[in-house]
């Protein structure tokens, strides 16, 4: 059996944060500390729920003293495939459920389940019912689905109160200890009751507040009556949809929670929609959400739970001190860091992985593949690669290892193996660590993704048998000489220039004389010549966006052009895209979508429609194709030309990972780090074998 090394000191907690480790009770059961892991989703649902499960369970580990489902479907009248979330349509789902249950009783905290019946939220793709909602009106999906929700009628409304009761039994005898009223985010339909942008009725449901109210009242009252008081009922509420009174406004909300405010036994109070909750760090700072958590707590006796992206302690406890939360709600950070609770617990404050806001764990869900965390790369792999986040498989050999790059995939790489104990040896180029994201920090809105070479450094200065040597840009003469056994290759890549991308597999034609920058290029330094730019997006997440707003705030004429039908189009699935075309509207960037870039002239671009393929001219001094990568191999391919070398030189094997390998986002290039870690001296798959494990759906008798 694997030896496994858990990291960490402990250290004198300052008596100041005393205040977040008091209990709080919830109704009938009491959190161990104010640390509460609200509901999210994470692309596992009901295909993977023993994987889900165990990164709940690594949380309860790590301190949470709630922690909760994402939102569960209660039955099939009300699905949202494609999304894939958990289901408690009948006494099958238990199991699953109580796998995740027991998960967290393990460590000593608390569930909570997040029972959903989304109505018009859902378009029912799977099982082809008829959604409902309080009106006649299209489903609110994402997608813009062909499909309208038929108005509830009285039968309809008694009927959902009567399913809602039977998950709720369902539940309890799972074993959750949180049995949740779902009123938020515009994805349940309690919320769209509740709003008058979806509620038009002028019956006793309908209207005035007090009839909006009337059916979360009548769920909430049913649901502690279900419990009894062996479980805590909480509403999870939308304060604000920011749109004015034309939809719920924080003025109405705290009216609402002001009629039912002792009546659940916690309040979980969140934005609408979950864009506007969870927004990502280049749109809102850590406690973007405070101005509309401030009084909620003067409504209610009972305790209340946000968000805000926090990770700053003192915030925290000034939250608490202040009375404007009794809990510290977090999905987010609870991500990228599953011990921040007890590493704030134990002082081990240099060692807390701080959300740098990206999203892309909200990109799994978009995606429908397990969640994935750019600063946490054991993220879903607790159960299916075993891997955990603070610790790490012993050593299996005294060999050193070579780390010739000290980028994202680099310093997870040299972390993870210093903790192992290998002695590392991390050669760097240049002066300071953290590779591309160095460079993209600097860029308009991305100073939080630091974070990533921040942590990883002060790892490293936690380790002795790592060793750094800056200005050192190897050879393979270099590496030959040095006779270091496992030699990892984590140099980057490089923004090509020549428009090679998804819409090009060939270079365009770029005539002599013109200016081409690369995304590269203006990282390093480089700014265009004269006043007018053409950005041309055919990578479409986030740096054509960003190369256009860099433009327009250093003075230039800015035109955004794309092949695709809106700017940076991946980023919907990182909840951001209406953001940027906003903010790059409001910069003066002029967008044109549905353009390839043909070719590029001195002072001129010549743009191509990519339905009929007509020309047009656009005035341009500087293009700036943002379209593909190429990795930095050049030093791992003269080492492969090489390796009639390597036995001499002491040499086993060389390896390039991350963008070195192939590019990709930061998070594939920290979890590229992880796995070489992980898996250095590890015995060899069996053939056929996977590198992971996974469930199979077992099949109905015929």
């Amino acid at each position: 059996m694997d030896e496994f090394v858990e990291w960490g000191t402990k250290l004198a907690r300052p008596a100041r944060y005393d205040v977040l480790f008091e209990p709080v009770k919830i109704g009938p059961v009491t959190a161990r500390n104010r640390f509460y892991q609200v509901p999210h989703c994470n692309g596992m649902g009901y295909r993977d729920p023993t994987a889900l499960a165990h990164m709940r369970g690594v949380k309860a580990e790590g301190g949470w003293a709630v922690i909760c489902t994402e939102q569960v479907e209660l039955h099939h009248t009300s699905e949202i495939t494609p999304f894939i979330e958990l289901r408690l349509w009948d006494d099958r789902d238990i199991p699953a459920l109580s796998r995740m249950a027991d998960k967290i009783h393990e460590h000593g905290s608390l569930a909570g389940i997040e029972l959903a019946y989304n109505g018009m939220n859902g378009s029912n793709l799977y099982t082809r019912e008829v959604p409902m909602g309080p009106a006649h009106l299209p489903v609110a999906t994402f997608t813009y689905d062909p499909v309208q929700a038929r108005r509830m009628d009285m039968e309809d409304i008694k009927n959902v109160r009567k399913w809602h009761l039977a998950a709720v039994r369902r539940a309890k005898r799972a074993g959750f200890d949180l049995i949740y009223v779902y009123a938020a985010h515009a994805l349940g339909f309690l919320h769209h009751f509740l709003s008058r942008r979806y509620n038009q009725r002028t019956d006793e449901y309908g209207g005035s507040i007090e009839n909006r109210i009337r059916l979360m009242r009548e769920i909430t009252e049913e649901t502690i009556s279900a419990v009894g008081d062996t479980c805590a009922v909480p509403i999870r509420i939308s304060v604000d949809e920011l749109m004015g009174e034309g939809g719920l406004y924080k003025e109405e909300v705290e009216d609402m929670i002001g009629l039912m405010g002792d009546l659940p036994d916690l309040w979980d109070v969140t934005l609408a929609g979950w864009e506007n909750d969870s927004r990502t760090s280049r749109f809102a700072e850590e406690g973007a959400q405070e101005p509309f958590i401030l009084g909620i707590k003067r409504l209610t006796s009972k305790p209340v739970v946000g968000v805000g992206r926090y990770t700053s302690v003192d915030r925290m406890v000034s939250l608490v001190n202040k009375g404007i939360l009794d809990m510290i709600g977090a999905a987010r950070p609870s991500i990228a860091d599953p011990f921040l609770p007890k590493k704030i617990e134990e002082g081990r404050f240099d060692d807390i992985r701080e959300c740098i806001g990206c999203n892309i764990c909200v990109s799994g869900d978009f995606t429908m593949s397990p969640i994935r965390c750019t600063q946490n790369p054991t993220m879903a792999e607790e159960w299916r690669k075993g891997w955990h986040p603070e610790k790490v498989r012993r050593k299996k050999t005294d060999k050193p290892v070579l780390i010739v790059g000290s980028g994202p995939a680099g310093l997870e790489a040299a972390q993870t193996l210093g903790k192992r104990g290998y002695d590392v040896t991390l050669a760097e180029a240049g002066t300071e660590l953290g590779g591309r994201v160095l460079k993209e920090a600097k860029l308009p809105g991305l100073s939080a993704w630091i974070r990533v070479a921040d942590y990883r450094k002060l790892q490293l200065n936690q380790l002795p048998n790592v060793a750094t040597y800056f200005e050192s840009r190897l050879t393979a003469d270099d590496v030959l000489s040095f006779g270091i056994p496992r030699v990892v290759i984590a140099t980057g890549s490089t923004w090509r220039a020549d428009g090679v991308g998804h819409y090009h597999t060939l270079p365009m034609r770029i005539a002599e004389g013109s200016q081409v920058l690369s995304p590269s290029d203006v990282m390093d330094g480089r700014m265009p010549v004269g006043g007018t730019v053409l950005v041309w997006d055919d990578e479409h997440y986030y740096m054509g966006g960003v190369m256009a707003e860099l433009m327009a705030e250093k003075g230039f004429d800015v035109t955004y052009a794309t092949p695709a039908s809106e700017a940076s189009t991946w980023t919907r699935n990182t909840m951001e895209q209406h953001f940027i075309q906003k903010r790059m509207l409001e910069k003066g960037i002029k967008i044109i979508s549905f353009k390839a870039l043909e070719s590029v002239s001195p002072g001129e671009a010549t743009l191509a429609c990519t339905f009929t393929g007509k020309l047009e001219k656009i005035a341009a001094d500087c293009v700036i194709p943002v379209t593909a990568r190429l990795p930095n191999d050049a030093l791992c391919l003269d080492l492969l030309a090489r390796k009639p070398e390597w036995a001499d030189s002491g040499i086993e094997c060389v390896t390039a990972i991350g963008d070195a390998l192939a590019p990709a986002t930061i998070a594939h290039a920290t979890y590229a780090g992880r796995r070489y870690a992980e898996e250095l001296d590890q015995p060899p798959l069996a053939e056929g074998e996977l590198p992971f494990k996974r469930e199979i759906t077992g099949l109905a008798p015929l």
